[in-house]
């Protein structure tokens, strides 16, 4: 199963969250010659609601990162969301993440 990583996006804000995966023994997950791709739903089954910007930051260290720009997020609705992430290669595609994400709404006005 993948790692569960549940998170908070403010309406409004940029967002940017960064990863390490690991095997199951604990060493890097090298994530060389993957691509990433990630979405957000309001429930599991549903549409996606948008997709993450992803990109490797060490591939071989099995680090990466998922972000979101302020238009993008003040677009959300607030609530309650699920993502998740998988890494591709060749044919074969692997969850590296999955979680809950809360939306939640501000009071101030985007810069």
């Amino acid at each position: 199963y993948p790692p569960v990583s549940d998170l908070v996006i403010n309406v409004g804000a940029s967002f940017t969250c960064t990863y390490t995966v690991n095997t199951t023994a604990g060493s890097a997950y090298n994530l060389t010659g993957h691509t990433l791709s990630g979405q957000l739903a309001k429930h599991v089954g549903a549409a996606a609601t948008c997709t993450f910007t992803c990109g490797l930051t060490d591939a071989t260290a099995g680090k990466f990162y998922i972000g979101l720009g302020t238009h993008q997020t003040s677009e959300l609705a607030d609530g309650r969301y699920f993502y998740d992430v998988n890494a591709k290669s060749g044919t074969t595609v692997n969850r590296i993440v999955e979680g809950q994400i809360i939306v939640r709404g501000g009071i101030s006005s985007t810069l």
